[in-house]
């Protein structure tokens, strides 16, 4: 991102408006900016412009590079000679980690910073001999993708000990802000969750049986996925009954064997929601293996916004899906400036999300704002 793109541009008070595909999909806006004060750019993403979720404030002091883990060198991370690492977590066969990956590395490219890459390819150990590995090759500054929250800490732990900065994007890690690492920049899960449940309830005149595919253990995207989805449905809906919760590891396999058998110990269930994308396409095969149609006999509601999922709500299979803005390039290396400079960076920034349903979904795809 321009450095001077900040909250008080044109751009950013074009966010703040909350732009929307239809009315209809204004209902949810949130706030705009990330909490430590830096907005998405134009480039962030066509579809964050567009329908947005609920953003989380972070309270508190920002991070500064004083401040950070006791005080790190000061850096010019766009001088062509400061190497920044990314660390990626898994495949780019994954359209999310894809467009993950080119936003990182077209926004590296813009300011002219120095980036070296590694993919774990969804295995942690890797990453963390990755995150070595590029600690020895003279990274000064790391944007870590971590597979899960909590298999980092040898990585974290030379990165503390060597005073190199970790910015956390998509997932947090275990740890303190401004201490182990600088900050988390993602979307807010939990909000995401509460969203999935209201349109669920829309979809069944808030009445139903429930089945969760939920995520992977272990990650703070499944905890707060779920979490935010029973926490809305106890507040709201006392007729929609969670009748399984089974995980499907976020994969459209496992999602699909898990349904089946779902399926099959609760034949009553007339509602899924699915905590991604895979997991929903996966289930979506399971029902029509059972013999039943989705989006007619079963409503299910996703989230990740893949152009799958998203044909899908066109076609009625998927009430909706409330997409997990993957275009972190314009808002991580903002962040990065922000910590060397006065600005600093909050714990959590929050980016903006697209929520998809049946009036806006076809709109979206034919504008190209899904990936």
């Amino acid at each position: 991102m321009n450095p001077t793109l900040r909250a008080k541009t044109p751009v950013a008070a074009l966010l703040a408006a909350g732009l929307c595909l239809t009315a209809a999909a204004c209902t949810n806006a949130g706030s705009t900016t990330a909490s430590g004060g830096s907005s998405a750019s134009a480039e962030n993403s066509a579809a964050a412009q567009q329908v947005v979720s609920p953003s989380a404030s972070a309270a508190g002091p920002a991070c500064t590079y004083q401040s950070y883990g006791g005080g790190v060198p000061k850096l010019d991370i766009t001088d062509g000679r400061t190497i920044v690492g990314f660390s990626q977590s898994e495949s780019t066969s994954n359209p999310f980690r894809a467009t993950e990956t080119s936003s990182i590395e077209a926004q590296a490219k813009k300011l002219g910073v120095k980036l070296i890459e590694r993919n774990a390819n969804a295995d942690v150990n890797a990453q963390n001999s990755q995150i070595e590995d590029m600690i020895a090759q003279g990274a000064k500054v790391l944007s870590v993708a971590p597979e899960n929250s909590d298999g980092l800490g040898p990585a974290l732990a030379q990165a503390k000990a060597k005073k190199i900065p970790v910015l956390t994007i998509d997932r947090t890690v275990t740890g303190s802000a401004c201490s182990d690492f600088v900050a988390f920049i993602g979307s807010n899960f939990y909000g995401q969750a509460q969203i999935a449940a209201d349109d669920l309830a829309g979809a069944t005149d808030s009445t139903a049986h429930v089945a969760i595919l939920s995520g992977t253990p272990g990650n703070n995207v499944s905890t707060d996925r779920t979490n935010g989805f029973l926490d809305e449905v106890k507040a709201k809906y006392p007729n929609i009954q969670v009748v399984a919760s089974q995980t499907g590891n976020f994969d459209q396999t496992d999602g699909q064997k898990v349904m089946e058998q779902l399926l099959q110990a609760h034949p009553d269930i007339n509602a899924v929601y699915a905590e991604n994308d895979e997991m929903a396409l996966g289930a979506i095969q399971a029902i029509r293996s059972a013999g039943k149609t989705p989006g007619k006999d079963i409503k299910i509601v996703s989230i990740d916004g893949i152009q799958q999922a998203v044909q899908d709500v066109v076609a009625g299979q998927l009430v909706a899906d409330i997409e997990t803005n993957p275009r972190f390039g314009p808002l991580a290396f903002q962040s990065l400036q922000d910590l060397y400079g006065g600005t600093g960076v909050q714990s959590k920034v929050i980016i903006k999300d697209g929520h998809f349903t049946s009036a806006n979904a076809q709109q979206a795809l034919a504008q190209g704002l899904v990936y």
